[in-house]
Order: C-alpha cells, then sequence, then structure tokens
C-alpha cells in the first residue's frame, strides 16, 4: 500500500530495511529498492546524431502537448538496440525539417523532424526543470493508436497528479 501510494505521488519509490537486520551504512543486501516505473507516449521531433551508437542515434529529442502545444521534455538515449535504431533512424530521416517544432536549445549535432512518430518511454519522475528523469526507449506506439496519442499528457514535476502505472 506504502508503495502504490508514493507512485501515485509520483516519487521515485521506496527503500526498505529488514527489521530483523542491524543498520550498517553502505551498500548492502538489507536495504532494498523498489522503484516506480511510469511509461507515456511523447512526441520525437528530433535526434542527436552520433557515430558510436545504434543506428546513428545518440539520442532521441522529446516533446509532450501542453495546452494546444509541444513543449520539450529531455531526451532519451537508452533502450536501442541495433534493428530498432536502424528502422527508426530511417523512418525519422523521411521527417527531416529545418527548424524544431519545440523550442530544445542549443543541441550539438542535432536533425530536427516533424512530430509524427510517438516513442512509448518508460521514465522514474519528472526533474524540476520539467525533463524527463531516468528515460528508456521502449518502441514506437503502432499507428492505428495515434487517436489516443494526441491526448499526450506533462506532468507538472511541482504538481503530482494520480497515475496508477507502477511496478515492482
Amino acid at each position: 500500500m506504502l508503495f502504490r501510494i508514493a507512485c501515485e505521488h509520483r516519487l521515485e519509490g521506496i527503500i526498505a530495511k529488514d527489521r530483523y537486520r542491524p543498520y550498517r551504512s553502505g551498500r548492502g543486501g538489507e536495504w532494498l529498492k523498489f522503484k516506480c516505473i511510469q511509461s507515456d507516449g511523447f512526441a520525437i521531433v528530433g535526434y542527436e546524431k552520433s557515430t558510436a551508437s545504434f543506428g546513428g542515434i545518440g539520442r532521441l529529442l522529446l516533446a509532450a502537448r501542453k495546452g494546444k502545444g509541444l513543449v520539450y521534455v529531455g531526451g532519451v538515449g537508452t533502450g536501442f538496440n541495433e534493428r530498432s535504431a536502424t528502422a527508426l533512424r530511417k523512418q525519422m530521416d523521411r521527417l527531416v525539417i529545418g527548424k524544431p517544432a519545440v523550442d530544445s536549445g542549443r543541441k550539438r549535432n542535432a536533425v530536427f523532424v516533424r512530430p509524427e512518430l510517438v516513442a512509448v518511454i518508460e521514465y522514474r519522475a519528472w526533474a524540476h526543470d520539467g525533463k524527463l528523469r531516468h528515460a528508456s526507449y521502449k518502441g514506437l506506439r503502432d499507428a492505428a493508436d495515434n487517436p489516443a496519442v494526441m491526448s499526450l499528457k506533462i506532468h507538472p514535476p511541482l504538481r503530482p497528479t494520480m497515475n496508477n502505472s507502477y511496478q515492482t
């Protein structure tokens, strides 16, 4: 119950200790972490190029709906495998635009794309600056789901909302 409430309040998780074990500083088997994992769909608005990463994608640039527009919510550079990164890069290369769809600040080696692809992203929390924390790419949202995608949500980091997406 405590874990569920922690996740509903968009906390990162809880830490628990075996009550029969003594308190000790440092790492050890007595302490357990239970992390809340959230998942949402975010518009891909670009990527940063890389010569060392799969598909040449160093990091995806992501946005979420806020009101009638999009707002930059950070990036994700993990969760890809060679096949998924190569396929994603081919799709993004067909959507390249000259100017960014959202203000993402100055990004090095950035390629901007029309925000037509929606990525499923797992993340731990929102940082105080409105960016995702510990984000991981899980794939693209199926085109058949696109009507639901248009209601992308951004959760203000200082005003948590209820969300039942958690896992142990």
